[in-house]
């Protein structure tokens, strides 16, 4: 007999496929950048071109008149599409080099930073107070050096190799991402969940990873995008006063530094690499802008 009261089973039927969808992490992708206004995708195309410039730029282009040569601070034509710099070289493929250290070295710097802040924020958050109050002191002490004079002792002391420069940045940007990361994860930490897994006999590395990590991943995500376009001022600032990648390679920081000469004429190869940066740092804010969940990862900002 049916009773009046019985739930139907209909709607679960009906949401089933759909929820099973929605666990689907490509699906979830796609959704998000459908949500993406045109500022979004325009963004999104800069930082993809020069994602790819960095990785496959320098093997593609003809290295014709990279070597000098040609005639100083040549101004645009078809032989040289951006001009060419201080000793006669092709200014396009010295920006499309550049992108190579600027892009890369940022990226991985960045990826250290953000990391190393998340993992920290983690283990603050799960393990207690004693932990939670020596890591949030000791970082505080990083926090209230500022960042360039640090960067500045540190390259000073111990020489501006590529390695140097990416530790440099990583470590003065662990502060801030561990910052963000501890306000999300001490939130979630609280939760009822999280005290069923503490309560079923759960480690403190289950809590981590498998509790407090996947509810805090999104607003981390957008954080170390943020944490990418600091670390590309930093070194494009260090590069500038000539601390930073060393001559014959160059960053975009160093291209402008190198080709000051041109700039009473407005030439292109002091111009080129200015608008690299800025090209890059505003399409990386574009695409953070246009993520899911803006509004709630304002509320945690710096």
């Amino acid at each position: 007999m049916n009773h009046p009261l019985r739930p139907s089973a209909a709607p679960i039927e009906v949401a089933t496929p759909v929820n099973r969808l929605s666990r689907i992490r490509g699906v979830r992708l796609i959704a998000s950048l459908a949500g993406f206004r045109i500022s979004g995708w325009i963004g999104l195309a800069i930082v993809a071109f020069w994602a790819l410039a960095a990785l496959f730029g320098p093997a593609l282009l003809s290295r014709t008149g990279a070597a000098g040569g040609d005639a100083v601070f040549a101004p645009i034509s078809a032989a040289h599409w951006l001009g060419t710099d201080y000793l006669g070289r092709d200014m396009l493929a010295r920006v499309i080099e550049g992108a190579r250290y600027t892009v890369g070295v940022a990226f991985v710097a960045t990826v250290l930073a953000s990391g190393t802040g998340t993992l920290l924020a983690l283990l603050a958050a799960a393990s207690g107070r004693w932990t939670d109050t020596a890591l949030s002191r000791g970082l505080d002490t990083l926090t209230a050096i500022p960042s360039k004079m640090f960067a500045l002792l540190l390259v000073a002391g111990f020489g501006s190799s590529v390695p140097m420069l990416v530790a440099t940045a990583a470590i003065i940007y662990v502060p801030g991402a561990y910052r963000i990361g501890r306000s999300l994860a001490v939130n979630i930490n609280a939760l009822d969940y999280v005290r069923v897994a503490r309560a079923r006999g759960e480690g403190i590395g289950y809590v981590m990873l498998r509790e407090i990590l996947p509810n805090i991943a999104g607003p981390m995500l957008a954080d170390l995008g943020l944490r990418f376009v600091y670390v590309v001022l930093l070194l494009a600032s260090l590069s500038f006063l000539g601390l930073g990648v060393q001559p014959p390679d160059a960053d975009w920081g160093s291209l402008v530094r190198e080709n000051l000469g041109s700039l009473a004429e407005g030439g292109a190869s002091v111009i080129a690499p200015s608008l690299a940066i800025a090209s890059l740092t505003i399409a990386v804010n574009l695409v953070i802008d246009n993520l899911p969940g803006r509004a709630a990862r304002e509320r945690g900002a710096r």
